[in-house]
């Protein structure tokens, strides 16, 4: 009953990957918008896998994720991410999970 609110492990992969996201993307936020969406393409898709991994190693329910996804929103606002492209992001881990 009490592991159903065991949410640490799930708090603790938002953060990290919004800081894996964050440092596959901080050199490319100056460049043209069409090579920025090329390598933010590239890194989406290693986090997809990093999110599959997690998913098969821990039991999810709705609180977990909704932890998950809050520390990762605000781990990105936290470190200078745009507030709307945390938001699309968060939307898009949200489909995910």
């Amino acid at each position: 009953m009490f592991n159903w609110f065991s949410s640490g492990e799930s708090q603790r992969f938002g953060k990290e990957l919004a800081m894996f996201i964050l440092a596959e993307l901080s050199g490319s936020a100056d460049r043209r918008a069409d090579k920025f969406t090329a390598k933010a393409e590239k890194v989406l898709v290693n986090a997809d896998k990093r999110v599959r991994d997690f998913k098969t190693q821990e039991r999810m329910n709705f609180y977990k994720k909704a932890k998950l996804a809050n520390a990762f929103l605000w781990t990105l606002k936290d470190n200078g991410c745009s507030e709307d492209y945390a938001n699309k992001l968060t939307d898009w881990l949200s489909v995910r999970l």
